[in-house]
């Protein structure tokens, strides 16, 4: 295993080949697994005129190849390494797929105002099973972990569902400012991951080729995340959890298995 990138200056690195051929093989079954069924949160998030882009959550506890990816891959406690967390549970997989010929980009945007959790010590895995260009990769403004906060909108026609317009800042023109803003990303073989903080602001463009751009995200919670109740719709969303766990409380729940150690 090696890993390129500094993760406390810029809240993102690349893990080169920690994930053994098993590994691989096992996420890719549950990729297509969840393909084959798809549960009432997947959502198509491109248009109807370009090549579908598929996502799909919080499919662990329904497809087994993925509890069993999830359970037994060095994810966790990579994430434990990088985050410098005791313990470490899953908050939810995320399926991301898209088809060859995608030109829908996934637009800058951070995670955790979609979140209902809070805190600094966690981390989100990016696994693809097939090759990835340096176009199509996911890309991180460096630092920007630090916050603040920006607008959430949905991807395909902008709108702002879970903050009142004005409430936050809008994302940033990086492109104007690159001395400022610098730009990270990797191409990545089978066997790479990329791991960033639920803060980093990030994006991907579309697939060129022939090829498909099949990821796995795993979540990761660490010593620090707390349970914190949302006034809006979260992402993916956790209905009644509330009248479960407290505002502030530890996420000790069957839906956040202790992953690691």
């Amino acid at each position: 295993m090696r890993i390129e990138g500094d993760w406390d200056r810029d809240g993102a690195v690349c893990v080169r080949q920690a994930f053994s051929s098993d590994d691989l093989a096992l996420a890719a079954e549950a990729i297509e697994a969840n393909l084959a069924n798809l549960s009432p949160m997947a959502k198509r998030a491109s248009a109807d005129d370009d090549a579908p882009f598929v996502e799909d959550f919080r499919s662990w506890d329904r497809i087994p190849a993925m509890e069993r990816f999830i359970r037994t891959s060095p994810g966790a406690a990579i994430a434990a390494e990088l985050t410098g967390s005791a313990r470490i549970r899953l908050y939810h997989d995320h399926l991301l797929v898209k088809e060859p010929g995608t030109r829908q980009r996934t637009p800058w945007h951070q995670d955790q105002p979609y979140y209902n959790v809070d805190g600094t010590q966690n981390a989100s895995m990016w696994f693809p099973v097939d090759p990835v260009d340096r176009s199509a990769t996911l890309e991180f403004i460096a630092g920007s972990h630090r916050g603040p906060w920006f607008m959430p909108r949905t991807f395909l026609d902008e709108q702002a569902k879970w903050f009142p317009e004005g409430s936050l800042a809008e994302m940033p023109d990086f492109a104007a400012d690159p001395e400022r803003f610098r730009v990270i990303g990797w191409a990545l073989e089978p066997g790479d991951a990329v791991f960033f903080n639920m803060l980093t602001v990030h994006g991907s463009g579309g697939v060129t080729g022939p090829h498909r751009r099949r990821v796995l995200s795993v979540r990761y919670l660490g010593d620090d995340m707390v349970h914190r109740p949302r006034s809006w719709m979260t992402s993916p969303p956790f209905p009644g959890l509330e009248d479960e766990l407290p505002a502030g409380a530890e996420l000790d729940h069957p839906l956040f298995p202790v992953l690691w150690p």
